[in-house]
């Protein structure tokens, strides 16, 4: 939601179509043989349903997997969300880099070629962490988190008190910067991925849907994969990125 929040803002005259595979919730903790077949088949799937312009793989996880895979296999424009490792990097005055992701994420080999590509001087301090992603996900459903639990599991990267920027690579963790930056013992800066994911799709979609305004309100649709009394605990998470339509993908 928070690369979708960063596309409404960039392009407010698209129709999106979120969609959450609540299904297989965490990916974090998955296997790479598992996710490479699942996010193929939720994909098709989503594809075949709803005709879109353009996908963003709004996952770290997911992305610094399947990306070359998937776009080997559909013809749309793919667009995948990765860790904010060079912009972490250009701004960066000390060189010291926190990464903040899943488990998967902070170790893929993908993460790592980004490193040595952008940030090959820098020093990086890696939080892999599954309880954060659940704890933003109860946040979404209206449940405070802890602020304990998020100072302890943030901890590890400021005991190298050289370090000075925290990239979130997790999409989950934007929704809950303010808690994490209260969180947190020290001012650091905190990067994400959303603002440069929303020019890359502005980048590829035609010109002129990149209007600020539109005369027509748009109505937007949540798709799960799961049907479940959880859902509406989201229900004023949804409305606020005005998705009025909820729908569901059988797989």
């Amino acid at each position: 939601m928070s690369i979708l929040q960063a596309l409404q803002q960039k392009l407010p005259a698209c129709e999106y179509v979120y969609a959450s595979d609540n299904q297989a919730f965490p990916y974090g903790t998955k296997t790479a043989d598992f996710l490479m077949t699942r996010v193929h088949r939720v994909l098709d799937a989503l594809i075949e349903k709803t005709r879109p312009a353009l996908v963003v793989v709004a996952c770290n996880t997911a992305s610094t997997l399947v990306l070359p895979h998937i776009r080997s296999h559909f013809t749309i424009p793919v667009v995948g969300v990765v860790p904010a490792i060079k912009p972490a990097a250009l701004q960066s005055k000390t060189r010291v880099i926190g990464l903040l992701g899943t488990p998967g994420t902070v170790t893929r080999n993908y993460t790592k070629a980004l490193i040595d590509e952008f940030a090959a001087d820098c020093e990086f301090v890696t939080v892999g962490s599954t309880e954060l992603v659940v704890l933003a996900e109860n946040a979404l459903r209206g449940n405070q988190i802890p602020p304990a639990s998020l100072s302890h599991i943030i901890k590890p990267l400021f005991e190298n008190i050289r370090l000075d920027t925290i990239v979130l690579a997790c999409t989950h963790f934007p929704l809950i910067r303010d808690q994490l930056i209260e969180a947190a013992p020290r001012a650091v800066s905190w990067i994400d991925s959303g603002e440069a994911i929303a020019r890359r799709v502005c980048s590829l979609l035609d010109k002129s849907l990149s209007k600020s305004h539109h005369e027509k309100t748009i109505s937007h649709t949540a798709i799960f994969t799961a049907f479940n009394k959880d859902l509406g605990l989201l229900e004023s998470t949804l409305k606020q990125f005005m998705l009025t339509r909820i729908e569901c993908l059988r797989l």
